[in-house]
């Protein structure tokens, strides 16, 4: 009992690190939002403003085209989790139940793509949009980014926890696989479909380099590469940049509260099978 007490305590422990390791950050830059340019510089720093203000909030909107910003953000951001979820899933289903040669080979060469860094295909895919002309457009935003190594892997780690007996039932029933994976897969998978989202809509919400770099107006610009100039060589202005990451921040929270029991219920279904 004495082994079982001192584990809980000390797990509880490790939560409670945790916890404060993750949360202290973003209280700490919600806080900076909220204090004047003094209190920001002054030292000893403070956790929280002594006297709070509205400034960096409201003159962020007359600095910047932030209205602009948030909705190329949303239009990129929420493309892409939508056309990576619909191609993730397809791909998923068709490694984790159809049978075809050379399927693991293929699988793993996907996997292989995942130990690829960013740097190293940012100037061929940047030549290969701008030979087709979708520079600086939505479509060029977002094509390249319609399916990723990991939302294929973890729809397939999904599929393959479903039990064979419903596509056998179906396939008796005279369904084609399209059939099985529209009425039978698409209604089982809204948590793993959900999680996946989340993932997707997150990596590219919060995304710089990819953004500026197919992006040369500013009426292109998302949100993090907008606030990116409230940071130069020389000088950094907190108060603005804190009250734009703030602002940035807030909508991945509402729709992580919104959707977090289908997200928790996505990762422990799925439970990443091989």
């Amino acid at each position: 009992m004495k082994k079982i007490k001192i584990a809980d305590i000390l797990e509880k422990g490790i939560c409670l690190i945790v916890m404060f390791l993750v949360l202290v950050p973003f209280l700490w830059m919600v806080g900076m939002s909220f204090k004047t340019e003094a209190e920001i510089m002054s030292f000893p720093p403070t956790f929280i403003p002594k006297e709070w203000t509205l400034k960096h909030l409201t003159a962020i909107w007359g600095r910047i085209p932030l209205f602009t910003y948030i909705k190329n953000t949303i239009i990129f951001a929420v493309g892409v989790a939508l056309v990576s979820v619909m191609i993730d899933s397809l791909a998923g289903y068709a490694f984790a139940r159809m049978k075809f040669r050379g399927r693991e080979t293929i699988f793993s060469l996907i996997l292989l793509t995942m130990m690829v860094p960013f740097q190293i295909t940012m100037i061929p895919l940047y030549i290969e949009t701008y030979k087709l002309g979708i520079l600086n457009t939505f479509i060029g935003l977002i094509l390249p980014r319609a399916a990723t190594a990991y939302g294929i892997f973890f729809m397939r780690s999904f599929f393959l926890g479903l039990p064979k007996d419903l596509e056998e039932s179906a396939r008796i029933d005279g369904l084609n696989e399209f059939g099985i994976y529209i009425r039978i897969m698409l209604p089982l998978c809204k948590p793993a479909f959900i999680t996946l989202f989340i993932f997707v809509l997150m990596g590219n919400w919060n995304d710089l380099l990819y953004p500026m770099m197919m992006t040369s107006s500013t009426n292109m610009r998302t949100l993090p590469a907008g606030l990116a100039m409230f940071v130069g060589e020389g000088l950094t202005e907190v108060g603005p940049s804190m009250a734009g990451a703030f602002i940035s921040m807030v909508p991945l929270f509402v729709l992580y509260c919104i959707a977090q029991k289908y997200f928790v219920q996505g990762i422990a279904v799925s439970g990443m099978k091989e």
